[in-house]
């Protein structure tokens, strides 16, 4: 990462109060050169409020509020956009949870020298998983390896959300067609920028389940991304990606 590379950091939430303000505080001890976004969907436990109180004391702090519940998809399409309009070169996707340790920024931020997107990968050189029970783990590591053999996308960890992409594969990507959401958006925007022939690298990051509050996965969020492949490899066959 060259000085004149601001980086941007996204990180969607709802009701993330008892985890934000800390979490912000180690991301942008990571590089002068880092910047955060917190795109709130209206928490009623005021992590809104309390970004907005935060930033006014911090101009690398921003905002962006919406009116409710939108879906994880959707946030990291509105941070996106921000980040297009703002100029910044590198833009992060990060839980709000610490499951995405901020420590591995610098990893990142080394790893994007020679990449288009760094993945930072729970299943690379073995499973580096921390407080999931076998189910979760095996329906994680199973849809990952289900994921590639339908696909044939070469990535250990597909459905990862701790990502950073350089600004030219976002301004590649058409965001009004990546509609999907939770792991399937993970796995339909990696399918799409490898597809495009950018360069992705994956490095490995030890995953800790949620420091505080509670999982917003479903049964929906499962289902998605069990049809989402079949939608991918149809849309490669017919030349539509």
């Amino acid at each position: 990462m060259s000085k004149q590379e601001k980086a941007l950091v996204i990180i969607p939430t709802y009701n993330e109060r008892e985890n934000i303000g800390l979490l912000i505080e180690q991301v942008l001890k990571a590089s002068p050169n880092i910047e955060v976004l917190v795109v709130d969907d209206n928490s009623p436990d005021g992590t809104g409020k309390l970004i907005d109180e935060m930033a006014a004391g911090n101009s690398r702090i921003h905002a962006l509020h919406r009116p409710g519940k939108m879906g994880l998809g959707s946030a990291y399409r509105d941070g996106f956009r921000y980040a297009l309009a703002q100029d910044y070169e590198l833009i992060f996707e990060m839980d709000a949870d610490f499951s995405h340790d901020p420590r591995y920024l610098v990893h990142f931020l080394e790893a994007i020298e020679d990449a288009d997107l760094v993945i930072g990968s729970r299943y690379v050189g073995g499973i580096n998983v921390v407080n999931w029970p076998m189910s979760r783990l095996l329906l994680s590591y199973g849809a990952s390896i289900y994921t590639r053999i339908i696909t044939g996308m070469p990535i250990k960890d597909p459905t990862g959300g701790f990502k950073c992409f350089r600004r030219r594969v976002l301004e590649a990507l058409d965001l009004d067609r990546v509609d999907s959401d939770g792991y399937s958006f993970q796995i339909e925007v990696n399918f799409k920028v490898w597809r495009k022939g950018f360069r992705i690298k994956e490095i490995p990051i030890i995953f800790v389940d949620r420091h505080s509050g509670t999982s917003k996965m479903d049964r929906r969020i499962v289902l998605e991304a069990v049809w989402m492949v079949w939608w991918l490899k149809l849309q490669e066959l017919s030349g539509r990606i």
